[in-house]
């Protein structure tokens, strides 16, 4: 099988480049990224020997790019996307460009090439909006509140339309937040690992009360896989773990992991927007599909917090100059 991994170079992409090499054998892996703030080239280096890899430096909204590249897979996993809501709301354009316009190059490639392929599109939570009570199902309506958010719901709409109109083999997955190595240091878990390693003040947004459903990135790129497998066509499948925790609870687990003081966390101002709460109802995977995860939360979070610890030349080619020194952050109090 001939598999193109979008986005190759991220988080999610680094992981699921590893973990599809690694659980299909004769299985040979493109990966496309453009190398933007999100992709760390150290992420693969390991691979750069492996006749099984290939690299391809571009950017999936070159049609051009694209069509000659997608002739040549079996299957498409499109992880590419600019995901920091900070850096959405200073800037939407970059986030307009990569995740829909890029998702729509990716759709009508394979639509132009009359591929007989299937695409399973990555998306995100977020498109939901936050839920107060309950969770969300695969039917809920979509109510995005950042600009990173409508970016991935906007291409959500376009891969189901692609579905309905063009008979394209298309699925889309939403994942709750997720955390392990190879993440970028801006996001909470890596920031709090870094800054607490250096006994720098650890910011956290508000009062900390933010509530996430965290899965170990490994059991979202096995769901992926499973997707990928053995998915019905046009449908939504949300991927979480049932691990719903507070911000702050999990910088504190953090600090306890390093046996560093709580003092070092402190309150700064929130973002505009800030959603509070995020949760799915994943039942449709697992009974469908036979999917769980596998990894308990303070399992993994205690590997994550050794991968850090022992991967600084991988994680600080893209670690801002701001998180390895004290920082000016606008205090809550």
């Amino acid at each position: 099988m001939r598999i193109l991994v979008t986005g190759g170079l991220g988080f999610i992409g680094s992981n699921l480049v590893f973990h599809l090499l690694t659980k299909y054998p004769d299985a040979k892996v493109s990966n496309i990224d453009n190398l933007s703030i999100g992709a760390n080239p150290l992420n693969l280096r390991d691979l750069r020997h492996n006749d099984r890899y290939c690299f391809v430096k571009g950017d999936i909204s070159n049609i051009k790019h694209v069509v000659e590249l997608v002739r040549e897979q079996d299957a498409i996993i499109n992880c590419a996307a600019e995901t920091h809501v900070d850096r959405s709301i200073a800037n939407p354009f970059p986030f307009m460009k990569s995740n829909t316009l890029g998702t729509l190059t990716l759709l009508d490639a394979v639509r132009k090439n009359n591929l007989k392929l299937r695409l399973v599109h990555v998306s995100t939570d977020e498109v939901y909006g936050d839920v107060p009570r309950g969770s969300f199902s695969e039917d809920s309506p979509l109510k995005p509140s950042s600009p990173y958010a409508a970016s991935k719901a906007a291409a959500d709409m376009l891969a189901l339309a692609y579905h309905r109109t063009y008979a394209l083999d298309v699925l889309i997955t939403r994942c709750t937040n997720n955390y392990g190595p190879f993440q970028h240091p801006e996001k909470l878990i890596p920031k709090t690992i870094i800054r607490a390693h250096r006994n720098l003040p650890v910011p956290i947004y508000g009062e900390g009360k933010q509530i996430r459903d965290w899965i170990y990135v490994q059991d979202h790129c096995e769901a992926l896989t499973q997707v990928l497998k053995s998915g019905r066509p046009g449908e939504v499948y949300n991927i979480s773990a049932g691990k719903e925790i507070q911000n702050i609870e999990v910088a504190e687990k953090i600090l306890e992991l390093m046996d560093k003081p709580k003092e070092l966390l402190q309150l700064v101002e929130d973002r505009p927007g800030h959603d509070f709460r995020y949760s799915l109802d994943s039942s449709k995977i697992r009974s469908e599909l036979g999917w769980r995860p596998t990894h308990t939360f303070e399992s993994a979070l205690e590997k994550t917090v050794d991968w850090y610890l022992n991967n600084e030349r991988i994680w600080k080619l893209k670690a801002p100059s701001k998180m390895l020194h004290p920082t000016p952050w606008k205090l809550k109090w």
